[in-house]
């Protein structure tokens, strides 16, 4: 695993990608940026029901994850609640418990996270909390081979600038296809070609406002059943 490890910079204690030269979340303040992409680009907690599956390009520092489950909690919906992530470069443990440090509110439930989770994992049932995988690789490949749907997507790979590879139709056509009728996506990015592949991949599309300078984010859903 260490091969696969994400290589880091830092800047004011936020950490960048070395790799794609891109930080993990807003230099502002990423969770209010979490807060309104992810949970309100897909309309949570509203939705949230006992199982609901969210699905995740991109884990990350697990600040997505975390924020989530606090929603969860605050919501008072009876479990599981079920978050499966696709990362291709797992953080370390070290690094995420610094990058976590940013958030002291989330403080109780991210030394849950550290305490039992690593990228060997596999699914893991957390105290009091929601049933965590984050499947280790290409996601487009893991993607394709995953058994499940997801009610709500969280579209959070790096800028499609510097990842293009997370970006590509093929991809997005997939998260069409593990995607319940009914489901929802969202993502900071507003580019055509995203907005289009989410179009061929059978999602509605909206672009609507953005959080702090970004001017502009894109929410998706798709139909429900007839």
């Amino acid at each position: 695993m260490a091969d696969q490890t994400a290589k880091l910079d830092w800047r004011d204690g936020v950490p960048i990608a070395r790799a794609f030269d891109d930080p993990y979340f807003s230099l502002d303040d990423g969770l209010a940026e979490t807060t309104h992409v992810f949970l309100g680009g897909n309309d949570l907690p509203a939705r949230f029901t006992p199982g609901f599956h969210v699905a995740e390009l991109g884990f990350g520092t697990g600040l997505n994850f975390l924020v989530t489950w606090q929603a969860w909690i605050d919501a008072g919906r009876p479990g599981p609640l079920l978050f499966t992530s696709f990362e291709a470069f797992p953080m370390a443990g070290q690094d995420m418990q610094s990058a976590l440090s940013h958030f002291p509110t989330l403080a109780p439930l991210a030394a849950k996270l550290l305490a039992e989770w690593t990228p060997d994992s596999g699914a893991i049932a957390l105290p009091d909390g929601p049933v965590l995988q984050v499947i280790i690789g290409d996601a487009r490949d893991t993607v394709p081979a995953w058994g499940s749907k997801a009610d709500a997507w969280y579209l959070d790979g790096f800028s499609p600038a510097k990842n293009p590879k997370l970006w590509e139709s093929d991809l997005l056509y997939e998260v069409g296809k593990h995607t319940k009728p009914g489901g929802t996506a969202a993502t900071y990015s507003a580019a055509g070609h995203v907005r289009q592949s989410l179009s061929d991949a059978g999602f509605t599309v909206e672009r609507t406002k953005g959080y702090g300078r970004k001017r502009h984010m894109t929410r998706a859903w798709m139909p429900d059943a007839e």
